[in-house]
């Protein structure tokens, strides 16, 4: 039987054990209702306001700014669709190179007659402030523009688009779901009012996740009914999923010096042998990126026909973005940051986890070589 290798960490990631452990009890002894009065509720409710603690504590926010959702999608929608639009101020700035959730997110606004303009990128994928500054106006109510690129892996410059974006009154958002859990993140020094993460993108549970909104910022309800999430989402907690959540984000936080050096040096590894193999590709994003995405675009080469290639040889890996797998076309990033066309179809992201070996790095080149060899 071969060996499965999996790197495509930045589509899901394996569910941490420790935080399996830590959700069984409130999946079948603790089942309480945390929202109800009696004292079998009363367990549920202490591990909701432990988990938001937790959590908070790990991206420098307080506890009541935490507010706990479907995933990132969820979170996205909320942060695009909640902003309240009155007076003069309607218009919402985004990137060209968001996820689809923002993209489509703005999309649906855009129908309702709220104008939403798409800031262009560098060949880095790189959201340049001073173009963000051409941009807005005192008309913006939001600015929304991701922490970390989930195709290139590209670390945006937060802080200084939040300052420009403040400068003219708007409220800030990021999509951070590719950064939580793998970058550190202090929500007062990115200078956010909004923050989405989701616990799959680092070894919690799927189905779960949350959104930072800074004491103060004004949103609507995502959802109404209860009382839940501070009259915000109304909705009973999924509290074990929760609470594995929190497991899985402090101990990746805990640990996170040492992944990350784990994981730049598998790219190195991975791009070592491409190099000395002597295809001709070129590596996409900026120096300063998440560590373990590697994505690259190979001369003339098919990246689809690459990832069909490396599966039947055991291999997961993505053509890009993984919420789009079914579309063939060259993703909005890649043509964003203006790949070669002789390059853009032959895109693949590997993106390698903590549970990923040098020996994984090794087979994967290996494989994309010899496929490369004989197609």
């Amino acid at each position: 039987m071969k060996r499965f290798i999996y790197a495509d960490n930045a589509a899901t990631t394996k569910l941490d054990s420790d935080a399996l452990n830590e959700m069984l009890p409130w999946l079948q002894d603790e089942y309480g209702n945390a929202s109800q009065p009696y004292t079998f509720a009363r367990k549920p409710r202490k591990a909701l306001s432990e988990a938001r603690t937790t959590i908070a504590s790990c991206i420098g926010a307080q506890p009541e700014e935490i507010y706990f959702t479907s995933g990132g999608t969820e979170s996205d929608n909320w942060a695009i669709k909640g902003m309240p639009r009155y007076d003069d101020r309607r218009a919402t700035i985004t990137s060209q190179i968001e996820h689809h959730a923002i993209l489509h997110a703005c999309e649906s606004i855009e129908r309702l007659g709220y104008p939403v303009a798409y800031l262009p990128v560098d060949n880095e994928g790189i959201v340049s402030p001073d173009i963000l500054s051409s941009f807005i106006t005192d008309e913006t109510r939001l600015v929304s523009v991701m922490l970390v690129n989930n195709e290139i892996g590209t670390i945006e410059p937060i802080s200084e688009l939040a300052k420009v974006a403040h400068s003219h009154g708007a409220v800030f958002h990021t999509d951070a779901v590719q950064a939580v859990g793998h970058i550190a993140i202090n929500v007062k020094e990115l200078g956010v009012d909004m923050l989405s993460a989701s616990a799959h993108k680092f070894n919690g549970p799927k189905g779960i996740g949350f959104i930072y909104i800074k004491s103060g910022t004004k949103i609507y309800p995502y959802a109404d009914g209860g009382a839940q999430e501070h009259g915000m989402r109304a909705g009973t907690e999924n509290i074990a999923s929760i609470v594995g959540m929190a497991a899985a984000l402090k101990k990746n936080c805990d640990h996170m010096d040492q992944t990350q050096n784990k994981l730049h040096q598998l790219e190195d590894k991975f791009l070592d042998v491409l190099k000395l193999s002597g295809i001709d590709f070129i590596r996409n994003g900026s120096a300063n990126h998440i560590p373990g995405n590697v994505n690259v675009s190979i001369r003339n080469a098919s990246g689809e026909m690459l990832l069909h290639r490396l599966d039947l040889k055991s291999i997961a890996i993505s053509t890009g973005s993984a919420c789009d797998s079914v579309n063939t076309q060259v993703s909005h990033v890649i043509q964003a940051i203006r790949v070669p066309e002789e390059y853009a179809h032959g895109t693949i992201r590997i993106s390698f986890g903590r549970d990923n070996e040098e020996s994984d790095a090794v087979e994967i080149a290996k494989a994309i070589v010899d496929i490369l060899k004989i197609k």
